[in-house]
């Protein structure tokens, strides 16, 4: 086709616009080129081509969409699932909604007829700034079961404009930059001014008496700001249902003042719209100070309030009975950052709708769950009181109230067990009172649950074990998963494709159906094709990381990847400990029969972890040592990338043969990135930790390195008095490794850089146990280099573990809350 036949091409039918075969997708594409980018194609720039093939795409999303909301609105006895969360990690939109519009081939079809690539427009979308780790991930996937199972769930966060932070790694230190993700436009948002919520801050609570004489409060003298929402399309998969996902921006009551701006203030004209929309600017800002934990404070009710108010406004307008609201509305609380929904709710219904306090208290702990997602009681979120009660009087006031309610049952439960009774309280009493935040959540909700069988256990007789007694059928486990229309077959095509041709391809919706591939994992010429595949996705690797950031990586060594957040309990800090005594081992010859092997290492320290940051330099000077050695000969290669992502995990996954899920037993409450490792055919190194427990009773002992202390060990050992030198002495490669790095091998240049982590290990306890567990995760990795050697053992239980990965579908999940939480049911959307 010739570029002036293509200009011609500008027919605006329904059909076209709406066709699933590569003809119509040229067209709607060479009509978006023209009519929304107000260009002609020869002249078109990249991005204008991967705006013109999103729109395509949302024009396939949107008559689905309206039909959706159609299906929900016409029954008006659907009970919708309202999905409440801090973050949301989707990633790219263009790339899934292809997959699960199952037009992948048809787009790259349509697009090569006209001369361009897909893959490099899709390389234009930026990766969405609104989420950071697992707790984010989790949420999209979660997301995408709930559409792909057809069931009507609606998904709300925050638009921030700048995301958490765009990580940049500059002398081997993390350094943080705004994740300006926003800046070019999302062509998958829909504005809805429309539907914008007045939400209010500071003040004070008024009592007063209302026409019937009850004593009744009022919030009055608020600092208000306005809750702007933005939709997005979350599409099922082969089917027709599109649900909503809902992000709201602040935006100022007065954005603009004439008087000072007339008068040469040009500043103060724009001040209150800039404190405004700080609000929304930026992921977990940092909150080691006064001003920063008022901000995330305001994010979090931000979030609660105005989605609250969309939620009740949609079930007033089809119900007048209040009391139908929990068998209409199921509302999820994904950790405590949404808690004061639970207050919300009470303000809403008792101050709004007038009702009275137990009417209202009965909806609200039967509309609301909560999911529970660290055992780190630090990590348990707390607020301090003086803070409520300067920003939300009015939910100081009910917190206070459901306390003094549930402590009542309390004490009449357990008369004269005041311990008890300060244990389980809300506040925290101290030199500074503070709200405990999962506290409650758990007296606010139904149903309370763990996401790994593991967590769910230690939180029931550990870390909530009070609650536990006093609620014992309100707490259940739903194990956390992934799904596979991202993690398999969009992220790695090829397998997913040799999967399909052996299996069928029933396994995108019903992971259980990779047990089929079971009897091929002994089958030579399966296993070839297997490892050809997994080579490729190496190559494809290591060309993505040398384009975007100038990294060399080794594609035929074995590739051995910890990607995740940065954190002591996650013990990237053993693996770089390892790596050092692999290095060790080359350069005095003592490395036997050695396996050629390249460690990545990546993820985001929080900006104010000065230790995670410092961890993240450590592995950055280890790496540049032991690269450029030359008794190393290239054997052994550490490869860092930045600013870890969703898009390249979608690179990492495929490629990783081995997967560390090293973390301390009993810290992790589940992980999702060892599932989506394992789907991929890699090989799990790990603790008895989080979900890793439940992975070992899918795939078999035998196909999986489990070491180190269990969790009852680490709570027995820390009991009885752990002493890391004892370990010290004991072990002569780990002293020679600590020696090493406290004598500065990685730090000529700055003597005593590492100096803290040597301090954190020998001389401050060691809390996460690394040296307890250095002896054994070293002899484990010995196994795995032996295993290695064998390719045809290796690919076996490659095979296995991506065959044994069925109950790690987050649709499991999804079904699980569904009918044990939600009691929701799928509602067929046709068109």
């Amino acid at each position: 086709m010739t570029i002036l036949d293509a200009e011609t091409v500008v027919a605006k039918t329904r059909d076209e616009r709406e066709g699933l075969d590569a003809q119509s997708l040229r067209t709607s594409f060479l009509n978006h080129i023209a009519f929304t980018q107000a260009k002609v194609p020869g002249f078109a720039s990249q991005r204008d081509r991967y705006v013109a093939l999103a729109m395509t795409v949302r024009d396939r999303l949107i008559e689905r969409w309206i039909a959706t909301r159609r299906a929900y609105y016409n029954n008006p006895d659907t009970k919708r699932i309202y999905y409440l969360s801090l973050e949301f990690l989707i990633g790219r939109t263009l790339g899934n909604s292809l997959v699960n519009l199952e037009l992948y081939d048809e787009a790259y079809e349509a697009l090569y007829e006209l001369g361009h690539n897909l893959e490099d427009i899709r390389e234009l979308e930026e990766d969405a700034g609104l989420g950071n780790g697992g707790l984010g991930r989790l949420a999209a996937c979660f997301l995408d079961s709930m559409a792909s199972l057809e069931l009507p769930g609606y998904g709300y966060g925050i638009r921030y404009e700048h995301g958490m932070f765009s990580q940049r790694i500059r002398d081997g230190q993390q350094v943080e930059e705004p994740d300006d993700w926003l800046r070019m436009g999302n062509p998958w948002e829909i504005a809805r001014p429309e539907h914008t919520f007045r939400v209010q801050f500071y003040g004070r609570s008024e009592c007063y008496t209302d026409e019937q004489n009850r004593e009744r409060f009022r919030w009055i003298d608020t600092h208000d700001v306005l809750a702007m929402p933005y939709d997005m399309p979350v599409p099922g998969y082969r089917n027709n249902t599109v649900n909503n996902l809902r992000l709201f921006a602040a935006k100022s009551t007065n954005e603009f003042d004439l008087t000072y701006f007339n008068h040469g203030d040009y500043m103060r004209a724009c001040q209150d719209k800039a404190l405004t929309e700080n609000i929304t600017k930026v992921l977990y800002p940092k909150d080691d100070f006064a001003q920063g934990r008022e901000l995330r404070l305001k994010q979090e009710y931000l979030l609660v309030s105005a989605s609250l108010q969309d939620i009740l406004a949609r079930f007033a307008a089809q119900h007048d009975d209040w009391g139908l609201l929990p068998d209409r509305a199921a509302i999820q609380l994904n950790d405590t950052y949404p808690a004061l929904a639970i207050p919300e709710m009470m303000r809403l219904l008792m101050d709004g709708e007038g009702l009275d306090w137990d009417v209202a208290w009965d909806i609200t702990t039967r509309t609301f769950a909560y999911t529970n997602h660290t055992v780190l009681p630090e990590a348990l979120e707390q607020w301090p009181v003086s803070l409520l009660a300067n920003l939300l009087p009015r939910h100081l006031q009910i917190v206070y109230e459901i306390n003094r309610r549930f402590l009542d049952e309390v004490s009449q439960r357990y008369p004269n067990d005041d311990g008890r009774v300060a244990r389980m309280s809300v506040i925290e009493e101290g030199p500074v009172p503070k709200v405990r935040m999962a506290h409650l959540a758990i007296i606010g909700s139904h149903s309370v649950n763990g996401v790994s069988a593991l967590h769910t256990q230690i939180l029931k007789d550990r870390v909530l074990r009070d609650f536990h007694e006093f609620y014992p059928t309100r707490f259940n486990n739903k194990t956390n998963g992934v799904t596979p229309r991202r993690w398999l077959k969009k992220a790695n095509s090829p397998l997913a494709y040799l999967i399909t041709e052996a299996i069928g391809d029933g396994w995108v919706n019903d992971l259980d159906q990779l047990r089929g591939l079971i009897p091929l994992a002994d089958d030579r010429s399966f296993q070839e094709r297997w490892r050809e595949i997994k080579q490729l996705n190496k190559e494809r690797l290591a060309g993505y990381i040398h384009k975007k950031q100038g990294l060399l990586m080794n594609p035929d060594h074995m590739l051995d990847c910890q990607v995740k957040r940065i954190h002591e309990y996650k013990r990237q800090l053993l693996n770089i400990l390892h790596v050092i005594t692999l290095y060790n081992r080359i350069r005095e010859g003592r490395e036997g029969d050695f396996v050629p092997r390249t460690v990545l290492l990546a993820g985001k320290a929080a900006p104010s972890y000065w230790f995670a940051k410092l961890i993240i330099q450590l592995a950055g000077a280890v790496g540049r040592v032991i690269n450029e050695d030359p008794k190393v000969n290239g054997r052994l290669q550490v490869v860092s990338p930045e600013n870890y992502g969703v898009s390249l995990a979608e690179f990492i996954m495929p490629a990783a043969e081995l997967s560390e899920q090293i973390s301390t037993a009993g810290m992790e409450a589940s992980g999702t990135g060892n599932m989506k490792f394992a789907l991929n055919g890699a090989l799990t190194i790990g603790t008895l930790d989080g979900a890793n427990v439940e992975m070992l009773e899918e795939v078999g002992p035998e196909n999986i390195f489990i070491f180190g202390l269990t969790a009852e060990q680490v709570e027995s050992l820390r009991a009885a008095g752990y002493n890391p030198w004892d370990y010290y002495h004991a072990n002569e490669e780990l002293r020679t490794v600590l020696d090493q790095i406290q004598g500065n091998t990685f730090s000529r240049d700055e003597p005593g850089l590492f100096q803290p982590i040597v301090d954190s290990l020998l001389h401050h306890g060691d809390h996460f146990m690394l040296l307890a567990d250095f002896d054994a995760y070293v002899k484990c990795q010995g196994d795995v280099s032996r295993t290695y050697r064998d390719s045809s053992a290796w690919t076996r239980m490659s095979i296995l573990n991506t065959s044994h990965m069925g109950k790690f579908s987050s649709n499991r999940t999804i079904r699980e809350y569904a009918e044990q939480i939600w009691s929701v049911r799928a509602v067929p959307v046709s068109l």
